[in-house]
């Protein structure tokens, strides 16, 4: 099934640049020493040459020592074949004076090797002599000296590049160096109100670049955690255009795109997809990182938050007046200042004295409550997090081997270092409900300032010497440092409930986060620049595993003028994570009306939602896609990226699942009847899907209890089949099917299912004859059916 979603040019007559960003504060490549070392080294000038006496080839690798011919150091080099239609190149010291650094979160798995030698890597579908590599390093003995490593990819053929997040930029990469930009830099940041059309850091880091050409896809992904910058270089009639002049005139491409990876330590640790589509080299890199777990239902509604919801009453009068102006709400965020004076896992004794009322009146009405836990922990002597940390050695340490302290919201800090074992188990244990007192199982929570962010520190982070458990740098972890905290934040709601998925939203991210958390985009500004490249940055962040992604509507920084404020929901509605601006209830009744339809657009689609959730869980294809993963050999949409796949316009061929009975919550949905939307196709026919389980709990995996729904249409009859034997005992049914660009001349309908036997239906044409409505089919969504036209 599919949507359309389209961001429209119209919306841009007042699109600015927003210039608040403090460049001074961060560094360019030419302020960073090892950045500009490896980008001066020039093709065809590397030390490095591979000792062919030494090769030796086994069933699934090929080894041999690779040579420094400057400094005489030798390496390891192994290229190893990957299930999947997947290869390893690695390279690292034979006998260093310090191990380097791998990062260990990552990966989901230690990967499947394969034997090549009975065909179980598959060659592309195409000979496209895929990818080249030449190496840049800089590796360096002496202890605590250089350590860069580099290199340089080539994929021949190749016309566009994408990946890299986390920027605020086009979704096409552009050509750095030549072209005038600096790299693409992944050093996770806290940056204020970031601009866009920027190559600068941002709060996560995901080193995957996919290379396509209408013909083939292959992607890499450069599996290390230190401070990472990346060239690219695209061809010059690497364009639409030049192409369809060489095809005119016969004249033989000299496409390709370049990518120089270039990172600060770590090992040279590089997998290779094969492709041959963007599906598969999306699923090859999902089959590494992994997939986002199905959500709970409610975490795909609507979230209200604001800073700051002052105290419990506060509360409850939003809730209240969302249901008195009829505006549907699933959950109430808490920033910081519900805590006893900024220490976590506390409450505020005068402001939320009776927590546990507050929650359990949210419930009641079918709301949860989320609340923020950060990194940085507040030095108060009593505080009996802050004690128990300085007595157990939990805090991340200067080089000197005393206890770091850096300076954020709570004034003083330090901070956790989830690299040990025993801090992880420490931490998950504050979520129990003895520990963190007044909470339930419907409290969730919310990672923020995880880059990890330090007013005070180099680059508004930790100083890259900070020693964390193991003996590792900060410099060498620190693109991971977000994942970690969010892995310890999920054990801990896991061991809070073994059997609810968790629910965390974190700001900080690293290849593989998706496996934990959802992500926003960050600290938007409310201009209409920072709408429209929402769209781009959450299409790259799907593309780099991460499908949970979402933007504060209408902006973090500065007040939106009522029409961006209407247009950000509007848009929005079907991938916003949480509001951060006035509750839409404060607004003339006019743009009342325009939020609360669409946030009703919103809830009416919550199945698909859901659907497409358990489907990326299950293949790992995106949720959102932009049109050339949809359209891999359509050159025209190469560069789309104010259009995703999935939401305003019924793409023809699709059916789609919607619950249209408003409610105030997606809680008290669960029951509703559901209403089919068919969209035909230049063929009249249409297909579609429909997951269904108990919207909370891990029993869809434990124990098989859901269903999977087949939709298909075509001869003028609906069909619905169970995909998998598994049975969900759920009490929704059909309500209705309404057919977009109907067949003419139809005057009833007959149902035939195992339950009801064969009865006959009413329909009816609605607005000229552009969409036909069946009503009340009445049959529930567990049996097969039939529906057949007349």
């Amino acid at each position: 099934m599919a949507l359309l979603l389209r961001y429209t040019p119209f919306l841009l007559y007042v699109i600015g640049s927003i210039l608040a960003v403090d460049k001074n504060a961060f560094k360019s490549c030419e302020q960073s020493s090892f950045c500009r070392r490896l980008r001066d080294v020039k093709a065809g000038e590397s030390k490095y040459e591979l000792d062919l006496a030494s090769l030796q080839i086994s069933e699934n690798s090929v080894e041999a020592k690779l040579i420094n011919t400057e400094v005489e150091a030798q390496f390891k080099f192994s290229l190893t074949a990957i299930a999947g239609n997947i290869f390893r190149l690695q390279v690292d010291e034979v006998n260093p004076l310090y191990p380097r650094y791998r990062p260990q979160y990552a990966l989901k798995a230690e990967p499947q090797v394969a034997n090549a030698l009975e065909g179980e890597v598959q060659p592309a579908n195409e000979d496209p002599g895929a990818w080249e590599e030449n190496f840049k390093s800089h590796h360096d003995s002496k202890p605590k000296g250089p350590s860069a490593v580099g290199l340089d990819i080539t994929f021949p053929g190749a016309l566009r590049a994408y990946g890299l997040p986390e920027h605020a930029d086009q979704l096409a990469l552009r050509t750095t160096g030549s072209g005038g930009l600096d790299p693409y830099r992944l050093y996770n940041l806290d940056v204020f109100e970031y601009e866009v059309e920027s190559t600068m850091a941002l709060y996560g880091a995901v080193p995957v670049v996919y290379a396509h050409s209408p013909k083939y896809t292959v992607g890499v992904f450069w599996h290390n955690a230190a401070e990472t910058w990346v060239d690219i270089n695209n061809s010059k009639d690497g364009n639409v255009m030049s192409s369809l002049v060489n095809l005119v005139s016969g004249s033989k491409s000299e496409n390709s795109v370049e990518a120089h990876f270039m990172s600060e330590s770590g090992v040279m640790d590089l997998f290779v997809f094969m492709g041959p589509k963007p599906k598969d080299v999306v699923r090859q890199y999902a089959s590494l990182t992994g997939v986002a777990p199905l959500p709970q239902y409610f975490t795909l509604a609507y979230h209200q938050c604001r800073w700051n919801y002052n105290d419990e009453d506060d509360v409850t009068s939003v809730v209240e007046n969302f249901d008195i102006h009829d505006l549907p709400v699933d959950i109430i965020w808490l920033d910081i200042e519900y805590t006893d004076g900024k220490k976590y896992f506390t409450w505020d004794p005068i402001k939320f004295a009776h927590p546990d009322v507050m929650i359990n009146n949210l419930t009641a009405s079918g709301r949860k409550l989320v609340v923020i836990i950060d990194p940085h922990i507040k030095r108060e002597s009593g505080y009996f997090l802050h004690e128990d940390a300085l007595a157990n050695g939990y805090y991340v340490k200067n080089k000197d081997g005393s206890v770091y302290e850096g300076w954020c919201w709570p004034g003083s800090s330090s901070y956790l270092d989830f690299y040990d074992p025993k801090v992880v188990e420490y931490y998950k244990d504050l979520y129990s409900l003895d520990k963190f007192k007044g909470t339930t199982n419907d409290v969730y929570i919310w990672n923020d300032m995880n880059e990890p962010s330090v007013f005070n520190g180099p680059e508004v982070t930790m100083p890259k010497d900070c020693l964390h458990y193991g003996g590792w740098e900060h410099r060498d972890v620190h693109n991971e440092y977000a994942l970690a905290h969010t892995v310890g934040t999920f054990q801990g709601l896991l061991h809070r409930s073994s059997n609810k998925r968790p629910f965390i939203l974190t700001r900080g991210h690293f290849a593989g986060s998706q496996r934990y958390v959802a992500m926003w985009t960050g600290d938007n500004a409310a201009d209409w620049s920072h709408l429209a490249v929402s769209y781009p940055m959450c299409l790259s962040e799907a593309l780099g595993g991460i499908s949970f992604c979402g933007a504060d509507v209408g902006g973090f920084f500065n007040n939106p003028d009522v029409e961006l404020l209407q247009r950000w929901y509007q848009l929005d509605d079907i991938r916003s994570v949480k509001s951060n601006v006035e509750e839409p209830y404060l607004f003339s009744e006019d743009v009342r009306n325009r939020i609360r339809t669409a946030l009703r657009l919103r809830y009416a689609h919550l199945p698909l939602w859901y659907t497409l959730f358990w489907e990326h869980e299950s293949t790992g294809d995106p949720v959102i896609r932009p049109l050339f993963y949809q359209y891999p050999s359509d050159e025209n949409v190469f560069d789309i990226d104010n259009e995703v796949l999935i939401l305003a316009f019924y793409r023809g061929g699709s059916i789609i699942p919607r619950k249209d009975r408003p409610r105030r919550a997606s809680s008290v949905m669960h029951n509703d009847p559901f209403t089919l939307y068919i969209a035909l196709d230049s063929k009249k026919s249409a297909s579609g899907t429909l997951y269904i389980d108990d919207n909370e709990s891990y029993e869809y995996k434990n124990s098989n209890k859901y269903i999977y729904v087949h939709f298909t249409f075509e001869d003028n009859s609906l069909i619905s089949n169970l995909i998998d034997k598994t049975d969900f005992p759920t009490k929704e049914w059909i309500e209705r099917v309404i057919i977009l660009g109907p067949p003419s001349d139809i005057t009833s309908a007959k149902l035939t299912s195992k339950s009801l036997g064969t009865v006959t239906l009413e329909t009816y044409y609605d607005g000229e004859q552009k969409s036909l409505t069946i009503r009340k089919p009445g049959v529930s969504v567990r049996e097969p059916f039939t529906i057949k036209l007349f």
